[in-house]
């Protein structure tokens, strides 16, 4: 399926017959706090969703090159009043991304599920979103052996008929099922 560029409203949707299609993934995880992990999200998760027919979308990309000066400053009254602003930003710009999208990937490991992807889940989730999620990490995470990281959490994911996968392909196959369906 050809990716569409963005619309007037800025949404990126894809013509099924007479059907315009929101293929758009809120891609959901702390990738963007460590250069090894933005590098697996760019050259690995971001075309793996691609290839599966949806349009990936990234929280890490509207404001890396302000975060990166921010950051640079040094730390004081000024550094703290910069990145106070970005966050304020950079939250209200990613519920955007979240509600412009049919669905959101999470990605779950980690000794606990990171707060602001269980956040982003749970925002999807109360959207109506498709939320499917991928723990691929071995150390147990979950409140009992009857879930795979947060009972809340999981809960927010199966209620969107998703589920949590131990691998990265299978969740995306999940939700491409989920969101191109007629």
């Amino acid at each position: 399926m050809a990716h569409e560029p963005p619309g007037p409203d800025g949404c990126v949707c894809a013509a099924i017959g007479t059907v315009t299609k929101n293929t758009r993934v809120y891609l959901a995880g702390p990738d963007g706090f460590t250069p090894v992990m933005l590098a697996w999200h760019h050259d690995v998760l971001m075309p793996a969703v691609a290839a599966a027919g949806l349009t990936p979308v990234s929280p890490w990309e509207k404001f890396a090159a302000e975060w990166a000066a921010v950051l640079a400053l040094p730390r004081g009254a000024a550094r703290t009043a910069a990145l106070a602003d970005l966050d304020g930003r950079a939250g209200a710009a990613n519920a955007e991304l979240i509600a412009s999208s049919a669905a959101l990937l999470a990605q779950l490991d980690g000794v606990d599920v990171d707060s602001g992807t269980a956040s982003e889940i749970g925002y999807a989730s109360a959207l109506g979103l498709r939320v499917a999620g991928v723990r691929s990490d071995s150390r147990l995470a979950s409140d009992n052996e009857g879930t795979m990281v947060n009972l809340q959490v999981e809960y927010f994911i199966t209620r969107t008929g998703g589920h949590v996968h131990r691998e990265i392909a299978p969740a995306i196959a999940e939700l491409a099922a989920l969101v191109l369906q007629p």
